[in-house]
């Protein structure tokens, strides 16, 4: 009677050399249906390919051994909660990649576009807004939850211009700091979250970023040398207005965002 799948034949199925069985036979991981007690061959049960191929396919994903024993030993329901966890983790290596790689794209390319900048004076506005003390690591989510809070707020015919955000130095120096998300209204109002927020008047040196949110800290950073350049010192939080955003359009190619950058001249005679 066939013991089973012989070492050979079950590495050939689920595409694991034997030197790589071996080694899991060794580390508990994934024990063969039966050992001959005089030869040590190894045989497999083809109830095992699945179990195989799913280490396979984490370890291709850099999970580590530890970490894929206790997804096996696991019950079916938190084995696919250890595995989606995972999963999310890599997406957001791939993300973090992708910006790196577009961001350096635009670096180095040898003759970088002009930045246009307009010095600008804004008003003092009253607006509808949500304000916390926000990580830098959960910004993202912070901003799209309070802008779909005022979303709701607010429908499209009462808003009165573009939204934006305001955010303190320390949210990019410290890792934390204050976020400020709001909407121009006609009648702004407190609900939840939501406050009536008087925002002071500002000197901005204001330049548009172009395209998705991946690079725009090239665009940040061209904004400091011509800030830096003319002479003009910083002072107070960043704004952002979001002229089109993934609100307007899904192509974030045809996404602009305003980057304002409060100035002041250090000669007398302010803003020219």
């Amino acid at each position: 009677m066939r013991r089973g799948l012989t070492i050979g034949e079950f590495a050939t199925l689920t595409h694991l050399s034997v030197r790589t069985l071996r080694r899991y036979h060794e580390a508990a991981l994934l024990v063969p249906a039966t050992v001959d007690p005089f030869t040590g061959y190894r045989y497999y049960a083809a109830e095992q390919i699945p179990s195989a191929q799913v280490i396979h396919r984490l370890r291709e994903l850099d999970v580590p051994l530890a970490e894929v024993k206790s997804i096996l030993a696991a019950d079916p329901e938190r084995r696919a909660d250890l595995i989606a966890g995972h999963l999310r983790r890599l997406e957001a290596e791939l993300d973090r990649t992708r910006a790196a790689v577009v961001s350096l794209r635009r670096l180095l390319r040898p003759d970088p576009e002009n930045l246009q900048v307009e010095l600008r004076s804004v008003p003092a506005r009253t607006v509808a807004a949500v304000r916390g003390h926000v990580t830098l690591e959960d910004s993202t989510r912070w901003y799209d939850a309070a802008m779909a809070e005022l979303d709701a707020a607010f429908a499209p015919a009462d808003r009165t211009g573009p939204p934006g955000g305001r955010y303190a130095n320390e949210l990019f120096t410290a890792g934390a700091g204050a976020m400020t998300v709001y909407r121009p209204v006609r009648e702004p109002r407190a609900r939840g979250r939501i406050e009536v927020v008087e925002l002071p008047p500002v000197d901005l040196a204001v330049a548009v970023h172009s395209g998705g949110h991946d690079d725009i800290d090239v665009t940040y950073g061209r904004l400091g040398s011509w800030v830096v350049e003319h002479a003009l010192a910083v002072d107070g939080p960043i704004d952002e207005t979001y002229l089109a955003g993934p609100r307007d359009t899904p192509a974030p190619a045809d996404w602009r965002t305003e980057i304002g950058w409060p100035v002041f001249r250090l000669t007398p005679g302010g803003l020219a």
